[in-house]
């Protein structure tokens, strides 16, 4: 019997970190995300001194080694391979993804933004994506003036991906996975998992959130994750 499909990223709720520069109060949200759900983690720093970034990444992956927590750095590969962290994400002007893939091998993951446009995420896809995003679904309170994508943007990629699937050594088929992202909450994030976003990737309504386990148990669940 074949095994089932498998995914190259993660299937459930991908945090991204918001900026803050207080490390500790970081690494603890990180943890209590992680205890509701959260099966991956995006670190996304814009403001501050490349010193202090680098040492507030480091600690970042340190504890997600702890955890088993896949980390995944935004924007710099070069970091990534630094840190020997488990992946990196690029958007449309954040290096060439061939040339990432090449740096950090195929034991990496990479992860691609694709905001509207299928046919971006076709390419990526055949530059050896681990997984493809789209977005922003919902007005963004993090990027405001993010372009919009729309469900059947998500069913287009899923449909790719599935395209794009190749045989695994157990037996089934493994396939890049579909991220969505932007202005995504625990109210409304159904309708994206159900037109075919296999992961949702979550800063505001998960790390702002009064009570951050329960937001990612929230969106556990949405994926069929049992409650703890």
């Amino acid at each position: 019997m074949n095994a089932p499909d498998a995914l190259r990223f993660p299937r459930g709720l991908y945090g991204i970190t918001p900026d803050w520069a207080d490390t500790d109060r970081l690494l603890t949200a990180i943890e209590h995300a992680h205890a509701g759900g959260m099966t991956a983690l995006q670190w996304r720093r814009k403001h501050g001194a490349p010193a202090d970034l680098r040492i507030q990444a480091r600690a970042v992956r340190d504890l997600c080694l702890r955890l088993g927590l896949p980390l995944i750095i935004n924007d710099d590969w070069r970091l990534a391979a630094d840190l020997d962290a488990d992946g990196a994400h690029l958007g449309r002007d954040d290096g060439v993804v061939t040339q990432a893939r090449r740096a950090l091998g195929p034991d990496k993951l990479l992860g691609c933004s694709c905001y509207d446009q299928p046919d971006l995420a076709a390419q990526r896809l055949r530059d050896d994506a681990d997984y493809v995003a789209f977005g922003a679904l919902y007005p963004s309170s993090v990027k405001p003036g993010a372009v919009r994508a729309t469900l059947d943007q998500i069913r287009a990629g899923r449909h790719l991906a599935d395209t794009h699937a190749s045989r695994s050594p157990a037996g089934g088929m493994r396939r890049a996975a579909i991220v969505a992202i932007g202005g995504i909450t625990p109210d409304n994030a159904a309708p994206v998992i159900q037109a075919g976003a296999d992961s949702i990737a979550i800063i505001s309504a998960l790390f702002e959130a009064p009570d951050i386990r329960a937001a990612a148990r929230r969106c556990a669940a949405l994926f069929g994750a049992p409650l703890s």
